[in-house]
Protein backbone atom coordinates (compact mmCIF):
# COMPACT_ATOMS: atom_id res chain seq x y z
CA UNK A 1 0.00 0.00 0.00
CA UNK A 2 2.44 2.48 1.10
CA UNK A 3 3.03 4.92 3.86
CA UNK A 4 4.70 8.40 4.44
CA UNK A 5 6.10 10.47 7.05
CA UNK A 6 7.72 14.22 6.99
CA UNK A 7 8.90 16.32 9.51
CA UNK A 8 10.12 20.42 9.63
CA UNK A 9 12.09 21.81 12.57
CA UNK A 10 14.04 24.54 13.90
CA UNK A 11 17.00 22.24 13.65
CA UNK A 12 18.25 19.51 11.12
CA UNK A 13 15.81 17.27 10.12
CA UNK A 14 17.25 14.31 8.71
CA UNK A 15 17.58 12.02 11.19
CA UNK A 16 14.01 12.08 12.54
CA UNK A 17 13.13 11.90 8.50
CA UNK A 18 15.11 8.89 8.21
CA UNK A 19 13.79 7.05 11.14
CA UNK A 20 10.17 8.08 10.70
CA UNK A 21 9.83 7.26 7.29
CA UNK A 22 11.88 3.83 8.24
CA UNK A 23 8.81 3.27 10.27
CA UNK A 24 6.75 2.60 7.82
CA UNK A 25 8.40 0.21 6.36
CA UNK A 26 5.89 -2.48 7.22
CA UNK A 27 3.24 -1.01 4.86
CA UNK A 28 5.61 -1.84 1.88
CA UNK A 29 9.37 -2.35 0.60
CA UNK A 30 9.26 -1.80 -3.10
CA UNK A 31 10.54 1.83 -3.56
CA UNK A 32 11.32 4.26 -1.13
CA UNK A 33 12.75 8.35 -1.14
CA UNK A 34 13.31 11.21 0.83
CA UNK A 35 13.50 14.52 0.03
CA UNK A 36 14.83 17.63 1.91
CA UNK A 37 14.63 21.07 1.23
CA UNK A 38 17.84 22.48 1.47
CA UNK A 39 20.16 26.09 0.94
CA UNK A 40 20.29 24.66 -2.64
CA UNK A 41 16.67 23.61 -3.33
CA UNK A 42 15.53 20.37 -3.11
CA UNK A 43 17.40 17.40 -2.80
CA UNK A 44 16.05 13.80 -3.41
CA UNK A 45 17.42 10.11 -2.91
CA UNK A 46 14.74 7.06 -4.28
CA UNK A 47 16.14 3.65 -4.40
CA UNK A 48 14.51 0.19 -5.20
CA UNK A 49 14.13 -2.06 -1.82
CA UNK A 50 12.88 -5.00 -3.24
CA UNK A 51 16.11 -7.11 -1.98
CA UNK A 52 16.84 -4.94 0.87
CA UNK A 53 15.75 -2.57 3.50
CA UNK A 54 15.25 0.73 3.20
CA UNK A 55 18.49 1.99 6.08
CA UNK A 56 21.07 0.06 4.45
CA UNK A 57 20.02 1.76 1.13
CA UNK A 58 19.87 5.39 2.20
CA UNK A 59 22.53 5.79 4.66
CA UNK A 60 25.04 6.56 2.43
CA UNK A 61 22.91 9.75 1.06
CA UNK A 62 22.41 11.35 4.37
CA UNK A 63 24.97 13.85 4.37
CA UNK A 64 23.39 15.45 1.09
CA UNK A 65 19.60 15.81 2.32
CA UNK A 66 20.75 18.77 4.84
CA UNK A 67 17.88 21.19 5.59
CA UNK A 68 15.18 21.70 8.53
CA UNK A 69 12.35 20.08 6.40
CA UNK A 70 11.52 16.87 4.22
CA UNK A 71 9.80 14.17 2.97
CA UNK A 72 9.93 10.24 2.72
CA UNK A 73 7.83 7.80 1.79
CA UNK A 74 7.55 3.57 1.55
CA UNK A 75 5.66 3.11 -1.92
CA UNK A 76 4.37 -0.37 -3.72
CA UNK A 77 3.87 1.55 -7.07
CA UNK A 78 6.47 4.44 -8.42
CA UNK A 79 9.39 5.66 -7.43
CA UNK A 80 8.92 9.06 -5.56
CA UNK A 81 9.22 11.67 -4.35
CA UNK A 82 8.74 13.99 -7.86
CA UNK A 83 10.24 16.88 -7.62
CA UNK A 84 8.23 20.41 -9.43
CA UNK A 85 9.08 23.56 -10.46
CA UNK A 86 5.76 25.37 -11.64
CA UNK A 87 3.89 28.42 -11.42
CA UNK A 88 3.23 27.48 -8.00
CA UNK A 89 6.88 27.69 -7.15
CA UNK A 90 9.47 24.57 -6.79
CA UNK A 91 8.26 21.53 -4.22
CA UNK A 92 7.86 17.69 -3.76
CA UNK A 93 5.19 15.74 -3.70
CA UNK A 94 5.15 11.72 -2.33
CA UNK A 95 1.55 10.05 -2.56
CA UNK A 96 -0.13 7.11 -1.20
CA UNK A 97 -2.83 6.59 -3.99
CA UNK A 98 -4.72 4.77 -6.48
CA UNK A 99 -6.02 5.93 -9.51
CA UNK A 100 -8.48 3.94 -11.40
CA UNK A 101 -9.01 6.47 -14.14
CA UNK A 102 -5.25 7.19 -14.66
CA UNK A 103 -5.63 6.78 -18.43
CA UNK A 104 -8.63 8.64 -19.22
CA UNK A 105 -6.88 11.01 -16.70
CA UNK A 106 -3.38 11.04 -19.27
CA UNK A 107 -5.03 11.13 -22.35
CA UNK A 108 -7.14 14.21 -21.29
CA UNK A 109 -4.21 16.05 -19.87
CA UNK A 110 -1.78 15.03 -23.21
CA UNK A 111 -4.81 16.29 -25.85
CA UNK A 112 -4.33 19.63 -23.55
CA UNK A 113 -0.85 19.77 -24.67
CA UNK A 114 0.25 18.04 -20.90
CA UNK A 115 3.51 15.37 -21.05
CA UNK A 116 4.50 13.48 -18.86
CA UNK A 117 8.28 12.47 -18.16
CA UNK A 118 8.63 10.13 -15.20
CA UNK A 119 7.46 6.35 -15.65
CA UNK A 120 6.96 3.28 -13.99
CA UNK A 121 7.11 0.04 -15.20
CA UNK A 122 6.23 1.89 -18.55
CA UNK A 123 3.36 3.62 -17.61
CA UNK A 124 2.69 7.16 -16.44
CA UNK A 125 4.06 7.77 -12.57
CA UNK A 126 1.06 8.37 -10.51
CA UNK A 127 2.57 10.83 -8.42
CA UNK A 128 3.48 12.62 -11.24
CA UNK A 129 -0.05 12.63 -12.61
CA UNK A 130 -1.13 13.86 -9.19
CA UNK A 131 1.72 16.80 -9.19
CA UNK A 132 0.35 18.12 -12.74
CA UNK A 133 -3.31 18.51 -11.67
CA UNK A 134 -2.19 20.25 -8.82
CA UNK A 135 -0.40 22.42 -11.26
CA UNK A 136 -3.67 23.41 -12.80
CA UNK A 137 -4.55 24.91 -9.63
CA UNK A 138 -4.32 28.64 -8.97
CA UNK A 139 -2.63 27.57 -5.45
CA UNK A 140 -2.06 24.25 -3.87
CA UNK A 141 -5.27 24.11 -2.04
CA UNK A 142 -7.37 24.21 -5.81
CA UNK A 143 -5.35 22.36 -7.26
CA UNK A 144 -5.21 19.50 -4.52
CA UNK A 145 -9.29 19.96 -5.17
CA UNK A 146 -8.57 19.50 -8.85
CA UNK A 147 -6.79 15.97 -7.52
CA UNK A 148 -10.00 15.36 -5.17
CA UNK A 149 -12.49 15.73 -8.14
CA UNK A 150 -10.63 14.20 -10.62
CA UNK A 151 -9.24 10.73 -9.47
CA UNK A 152 -11.32 7.98 -8.90
CA UNK A 153 -10.13 5.66 -6.03
CA UNK A 154 -8.29 7.86 -3.51
CA UNK A 155 -4.98 9.85 -2.92
CA UNK A 156 -3.74 11.49 0.43
CA UNK A 157 -0.35 13.09 0.23
CA UNK A 158 2.30 15.19 1.44
CA UNK A 159 4.12 18.53 -0.70
CA UNK A 160 7.07 20.29 0.76
CA UNK A 161 7.55 24.04 -0.35
CA UNK A 162 9.94 26.59 1.01
CA UNK A 163 7.89 27.85 3.43
CA UNK A 164 6.30 24.29 5.26
CA UNK A 165 4.74 20.93 4.81
CA UNK A 166 1.33 20.71 3.28
CA UNK A 167 -0.38 17.24 4.24
CA UNK A 168 -3.92 15.97 2.18
CA UNK A 169 -5.81 13.46 3.63
CA UNK A 170 -8.06 11.74 1.19
CA UNK A 171 -11.49 13.18 0.39
CA UNK A 172 -13.26 10.35 2.07
CA UNK A 173 -10.02 9.62 4.36
CA UNK A 174 -9.47 6.15 3.40
CA UNK A 175 -5.62 6.16 5.17
CA UNK A 176 -5.48 8.46 8.35
CA UNK A 177 -3.13 11.36 8.38
CA UNK A 178 -1.83 12.12 11.70
CA UNK A 179 0.20 14.91 13.32
CA UNK A 180 2.72 14.74 15.77
CA UNK A 181 4.66 17.38 18.17
CA UNK A 182 7.67 17.77 20.13
CA UNK A 183 9.93 20.68 21.17
CA UNK A 184 10.78 22.61 18.11
CA UNK A 185 9.39 20.27 15.66
CA UNK A 186 6.63 19.03 13.89
CA UNK A 187 5.85 15.85 12.38
CA UNK A 188 3.06 14.13 9.60
CA UNK A 189 2.60 10.29 9.00
CA UNK A 190 -0.46 8.27 8.31
CA UNK A 191 1.62 5.17 10.66
CA UNK A 192 2.26 7.04 14.12
CA UNK A 193 4.37 3.79 15.14
CA UNK A 194 7.44 5.82 15.00
CA UNK A 195 6.45 9.01 16.88
CA UNK A 196 7.25 8.06 20.65
CA UNK A 197 10.66 6.54 19.95
CA UNK A 198 11.71 10.51 17.90
CA UNK A 199 10.03 12.00 20.88
CA UNK A 200 6.65 12.89 18.97
CA UNK A 201 3.38 13.22 20.50
CA UNK A 202 -0.01 13.07 18.81
CA UNK A 203 -1.11 16.47 18.20
CA UNK A 204 -3.90 16.32 15.72
CA UNK A 205 -5.73 13.30 13.41
CA UNK A 206 -6.80 15.38 9.78
CA UNK A 207 -10.19 14.78 8.87
CA UNK A 208 -10.88 13.29 5.53
CA UNK A 209 -10.06 15.81 2.51
CA UNK A 210 -9.16 18.18 5.18
CA UNK A 211 -5.77 20.05 4.25
CA UNK A 212 -3.35 21.54 6.76
CA UNK A 213 0.08 23.54 6.36
CA UNK A 214 2.72 22.68 8.64
CA UNK A 215 5.17 24.38 10.32
CA UNK A 216 8.41 24.03 12.68
CA UNK A 217 5.69 26.04 15.21
CA UNK A 218 2.75 24.13 14.70
CA UNK A 219 -0.21 23.82 11.64
CA UNK A 220 -2.86 25.82 10.50
CA UNK A 221 -5.99 24.61 8.05
CA UNK A 222 -6.20 25.36 5.07
CA UNK A 223 -9.20 23.14 4.01
CA UNK A 224 -11.84 21.89 6.37
CA UNK A 225 -12.82 18.00 6.00
CA UNK A 226 -15.52 16.72 4.63
CA UNK A 227 -18.22 15.08 6.67
CA UNK A 228 -18.37 11.91 4.75
CA UNK A 229 -15.52 9.38 6.11
CA UNK A 230 -14.26 6.26 4.63
CA UNK A 231 -11.73 4.46 6.49
CA UNK A 232 -10.39 1.19 5.41
CA UNK A 233 -11.15 -1.27 8.36
CA UNK A 234 -8.59 -3.19 6.98
CA UNK A 235 -6.04 -1.01 8.79
CA UNK A 236 -6.84 -2.33 11.77
CA UNK A 237 -7.10 -6.24 10.44
CA UNK A 238 -4.14 -6.82 9.17
CA UNK A 239 -2.06 -3.49 7.68
CA UNK A 240 -1.27 -1.20 10.66
CA UNK A 241 1.07 -1.81 13.52
CA UNK A 242 0.13 -2.79 16.85
CA UNK A 243 1.05 0.04 18.70
CA UNK A 244 -0.36 2.62 16.19
CA UNK A 245 -3.55 4.20 16.27
CA UNK A 246 -5.68 5.79 13.98
CA UNK A 247 -8.96 7.84 15.17
CA UNK A 248 -8.11 7.52 18.64
CA UNK A 249 -8.35 3.60 18.33
CA UNK A 250 -5.33 1.19 19.20
CA UNK A 251 -4.64 -1.37 16.44
CA UNK A 252 -3.44 -4.58 18.86
CA UNK A 253 -6.71 -3.25 21.23
CA UNK A 254 -9.49 -3.86 18.08
CA UNK A 255 -7.42 -6.99 17.53
CA UNK A 256 -7.18 -8.23 20.82
CA UNK A 257 -11.28 -7.23 21.25
CA UNK A 258 -11.83 -8.87 18.05
CA UNK A 259 -10.39 -12.08 19.09
CA UNK A 260 -12.42 -12.31 22.71
CA UNK A 261 -15.74 -11.92 20.26
CA UNK A 262 -15.16 -14.75 18.14
CA UNK A 263 -14.23 -16.82 20.92
CA UNK A 264 -17.94 -16.46 23.14
CA UNK A 265 -19.95 -18.68 21.04
CA UNK A 266 -16.98 -21.00 19.73
CA UNK A 267 -17.58 -24.08 22.49
CA UNK A 268 -14.66 -26.46 20.61
CA UNK A 269 -11.87 -28.07 23.48
CA UNK A 270 -8.46 -27.60 22.16
CA UNK A 271 -5.06 -28.00 23.90
CA UNK A 272 -4.11 -24.15 23.62
CA UNK A 273 -4.36 -20.94 21.06
CA UNK A 274 -1.53 -19.83 18.94
CA UNK A 275 -1.49 -16.95 16.41
CA UNK A 276 0.33 -16.83 13.01
CA UNK A 277 2.70 -13.76 13.17
CA UNK A 278 2.34 -10.99 13.23
CA UNK A 279 -1.22 -9.23 12.60
CA UNK A 280 -2.50 -12.67 13.84
CA UNK A 281 -0.73 -12.85 17.05
CA UNK A 282 -3.43 -9.89 18.81
CA UNK A 283 -5.92 -11.60 17.71
CA UNK A 284 -5.10 -14.87 19.35
CA UNK A 285 -4.28 -13.28 22.30
CA UNK A 286 -7.98 -11.95 22.87
CA UNK A 287 -9.41 -15.28 21.33
CA UNK A 288 -7.35 -17.31 24.34
CA UNK A 289 -8.88 -14.99 27.23
CA UNK A 290 -12.09 -15.30 25.61
CA UNK A 291 -12.30 -18.94 25.56
CA UNK A 292 -10.18 -19.57 28.65
CA UNK A 293 -7.33 -21.56 27.23
CA UNK A 294 -3.58 -20.99 26.91
CA UNK A 295 -1.57 -18.86 24.45
CA UNK A 296 1.34 -20.72 23.19
CA UNK A 297 4.10 -20.04 20.37
CA UNK A 298 3.35 -22.62 17.88
CA UNK A 299 4.60 -20.25 14.76
CA UNK A 300 8.13 -18.28 15.49
CA UNK A 301 8.86 -15.76 12.90
CA UNK A 302 12.00 -14.73 11.62
CA UNK A 303 12.56 -11.34 10.94
CA UNK A 304 16.26 -10.47 10.82
CA UNK A 305 16.90 -11.38 6.87
CA UNK A 306 12.97 -11.99 5.41
CA UNK A 307 11.06 -8.78 3.91
CA UNK A 308 6.96 -9.32 3.81
CA UNK A 309 5.96 -11.81 2.10
CA UNK A 310 3.46 -9.73 0.24
CA UNK A 311 5.74 -7.89 -1.38
CA UNK A 312 7.45 -9.30 -4.06
CA UNK A 313 6.13 -9.12 -7.26
CA UNK A 314 5.92 -12.72 -8.47
CA UNK A 315 3.60 -14.99 -6.72
CA UNK A 316 6.26 -17.65 -6.26
CA UNK A 317 8.85 -15.35 -4.31
CA UNK A 318 5.43 -14.66 -2.29
CA UNK A 319 5.22 -18.25 -1.42
CA UNK A 320 8.80 -19.15 -0.97
CA UNK A 321 9.35 -16.43 1.61
CA UNK A 322 5.96 -16.78 3.39
CA UNK A 323 7.44 -20.69 3.99
CA UNK A 324 10.97 -19.59 5.20
CA UNK A 325 10.43 -16.77 7.58
CA UNK A 326 7.71 -18.37 10.52
CA UNK A 327 9.65 -21.74 12.14
CA UNK A 328 7.27 -24.60 13.70
CA UNK A 329 7.90 -25.15 17.08
CA UNK A 330 7.72 -28.55 16.30
CA UNK A 331 7.90 -29.39 20.34
CA UNK A 332 4.54 -27.58 21.15
CA UNK A 333 2.58 -29.20 18.13
CA UNK A 334 2.97 -33.05 18.89
CA UNK A 335 -0.15 -34.81 19.03
CA UNK A 336 -2.14 -31.27 20.17
CA UNK A 337 -5.14 -29.76 19.06
CA UNK A 338 -4.71 -26.11 18.27
CA UNK A 339 -6.71 -23.17 17.10
CA UNK A 340 -4.53 -21.00 15.26
CA UNK A 341 -5.59 -17.36 14.54
CA UNK A 342 -4.55 -15.15 11.57
CA UNK A 343 -5.59 -11.86 10.14
CA UNK A 344 -7.74 -13.13 6.85
CA UNK A 345 -7.19 -15.53 3.88
CA UNK A 346 -6.82 -13.93 1.04
CA UNK A 347 -5.20 -16.61 -1.76
CA UNK A 348 -5.23 -19.09 0.70
CA UNK A 349 -1.53 -20.22 -0.49
CA UNK A 350 0.09 -19.24 2.58
CA UNK A 351 -2.10 -21.07 4.92
CA UNK A 352 -2.13 -23.86 3.22
CA UNK A 353 1.28 -24.18 3.25
CA UNK A 354 1.15 -23.46 7.36
CA UNK A 355 -1.10 -26.05 7.86
CA UNK A 356 0.80 -28.62 5.91
CA UNK A 357 3.82 -27.64 8.07
CA UNK A 358 1.87 -27.73 11.23
CA UNK A 359 0.60 -31.64 10.06
CA UNK A 360 3.95 -32.52 9.11
CA UNK A 361 5.18 -31.82 12.91
CA UNK A 362 2.53 -33.66 14.63
CA UNK A 363 -0.60 -31.76 15.39
CA UNK A 364 -3.49 -33.90 15.99
CA UNK A 365 -6.20 -31.12 15.14
CA UNK A 366 -5.79 -27.66 13.11
CA UNK A 367 -8.93 -25.20 13.85
CA UNK A 368 -8.65 -21.52 11.89
CA UNK A 369 -10.15 -18.54 13.31
CA UNK A 370 -9.69 -15.50 10.67
CA UNK A 371 -10.39 -11.93 11.91
CA UNK A 372 -12.43 -10.56 9.28
CA UNK A 373 -14.66 -12.25 7.09
CA UNK A 374 -14.23 -13.86 3.95
CA UNK A 375 -12.92 -11.46 1.42
CA UNK A 376 -15.01 -11.20 -1.69
CA UNK A 377 -14.01 -7.92 -3.48
CA UNK A 378 -10.76 -6.94 -4.22
CA UNK A 379 -9.97 -3.21 -3.30
CA UNK A 380 -10.42 0.07 -5.78
CA UNK A 381 -9.09 2.07 -3.87
CA UNK A 382 -5.69 0.77 -2.06
CA UNK A 383 -2.81 -0.74 -3.81
CA UNK A 384 -3.23 -3.93 -1.65
CA UNK A 385 -2.21 -7.08 -3.68
CA UNK A 386 -4.97 -9.12 -3.90
CA UNK A 387 -6.41 -6.26 -5.90
CA UNK A 388 -5.38 -7.14 -9.03
CA UNK A 389 -8.04 -9.84 -9.88
CA UNK A 390 -11.02 -11.16 -7.82
CA UNK A 391 -10.02 -14.37 -9.22
CA UNK A 392 -7.04 -14.03 -7.05
CA UNK A 393 -9.56 -14.02 -4.26
CA UNK A 394 -9.81 -17.44 -2.78
CA UNK A 395 -13.71 -17.43 -1.82
CA UNK A 396 -14.65 -15.70 -5.98
CA UNK A 397 -12.56 -19.04 -7.24
CA UNK A 398 -14.69 -21.29 -4.89
CA UNK A 399 -17.81 -19.39 -5.58
CA UNK A 400 -16.76 -19.87 -9.41
CA UNK A 401 -16.44 -23.75 -8.77
CA UNK A 402 -20.28 -23.77 -6.98
CA UNK A 403 -21.84 -21.50 -9.20
CA UNK A 404 -19.84 -21.56 -12.64
CA UNK A 405 -19.26 -17.85 -12.11
CA UNK A 406 -17.37 -15.71 -9.74
CA UNK A 407 -19.89 -13.11 -9.20
CA UNK A 408 -23.27 -15.08 -9.08
CA UNK A 409 -25.57 -14.86 -6.15
CA UNK A 410 -22.95 -12.63 -3.87
CA UNK A 411 -25.23 -11.17 -1.69
CA UNK A 412 -25.95 -14.90 -0.25
CA UNK A 413 -22.06 -15.55 0.37
CA UNK A 414 -22.32 -12.68 2.08
CA UNK A 415 -24.60 -14.00 5.15
CA UNK A 416 -23.03 -15.66 7.40
CA UNK A 417 -26.51 -17.66 8.33
CA UNK A 418 -27.46 -18.36 4.28
CA UNK A 419 -26.52 -22.14 2.70
CA UNK A 420 -24.36 -20.49 0.89
CA UNK A 421 -21.87 -19.10 2.77
CA UNK A 422 -21.98 -22.26 4.93
CA UNK A 423 -20.91 -24.20 1.68
CA UNK A 424 -18.24 -21.54 0.60
CA UNK A 425 -16.84 -21.97 4.35
CA UNK A 426 -16.76 -25.54 4.20
CA UNK A 427 -15.14 -25.91 0.60
CA UNK A 428 -12.34 -23.56 1.59
CA UNK A 429 -11.93 -25.61 4.84
CA UNK A 430 -11.86 -28.98 2.70
CA UNK A 431 -9.22 -27.37 0.35
CA UNK A 432 -6.62 -26.01 2.79
CA UNK A 433 -7.55 -29.25 4.76
CA UNK A 434 -8.31 -27.53 8.11
CA UNK A 435 -10.19 -29.31 10.58
CA UNK A 436 -12.57 -26.48 11.47
CA UNK A 437 -12.93 -22.95 9.73
CA UNK A 438 -14.74 -20.03 11.05
CA UNK A 439 -14.35 -16.22 10.04
CA UNK A 440 -15.07 -13.51 12.24
CA UNK A 441 -18.36 -11.51 11.34
CA UNK A 442 -18.57 -8.00 9.75
CA UNK A 443 -21.26 -7.16 12.72
CA UNK A 444 -18.36 -8.34 15.19
CA UNK A 445 -15.70 -6.32 13.84
CA UNK A 446 -17.28 -3.37 13.70
CA UNK A 447 -17.86 -3.46 16.81
CA UNK A 448 -14.35 -4.23 17.95
CA UNK A 449 -13.15 -1.14 15.75
CA UNK A 450 -15.91 1.09 17.78
CA UNK A 451 -16.56 3.77 14.88
CA UNK A 452 -19.92 3.63 13.41
CA UNK A 453 -20.59 1.32 10.22
CA UNK A 454 -20.73 4.27 7.59
CA UNK A 455 -17.48 5.53 8.81
CA UNK A 456 -15.76 2.34 7.84
CA UNK A 457 -14.51 0.95 4.41
CA UNK A 458 -16.28 -2.46 4.17
CA UNK A 459 -15.74 -2.53 0.45
CA UNK A 460 -14.05 -5.74 0.10
CA UNK A 461 -16.41 -8.06 2.50
CA UNK A 462 -19.88 -6.50 1.34
CA UNK A 463 -18.93 -4.41 -1.54
CA UNK A 464 -20.16 -1.38 -0.69
CA UNK A 465 -18.69 1.97 -2.41
CA UNK A 466 -18.44 5.09 -2.13
CA UNK A 467 -16.45 7.38 -4.73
Amino acid sequence: MGGFFGTISKSACIEDLFYGTDYNSHMGTKRGGLATWTKEGIRRSIHNLENSYFRGKFEDDLDKLTGNSGIGVISDTDPQPIAINSHLGKYAVVTVAKINNIKELEKTMMDRGTHFSELSSGDTNPTELVSLLINEGRNFVEGIENVFDSIQGSCTMLILTESGIIAARDKLGRIPVILGRKDGSMAVSNEPCGFPNLGYEIEYNLGPGELVKITADGFEQLRKPNRKKQICSFLWVYYGYPVSEYEGINVDAVRYKGGCSMAEDDDLQVDFVAGIPDSGVGHALGYAVGKKAPYKRAFIKYTPTWPRSFTPSRQEQREFIAKMKLIPNKTLLKEKRIIFCDDSIVRGTQLRDNVNILYHYGAKEVHMRIACPPLLHACPFLNFTASKSTLELITRRVIKRLEGEDDKNLDLYRQTDSPQYKRMVDEIRQELKITTLKFNSLEKLVRAIGLPKEELCTHCWDGTSYF
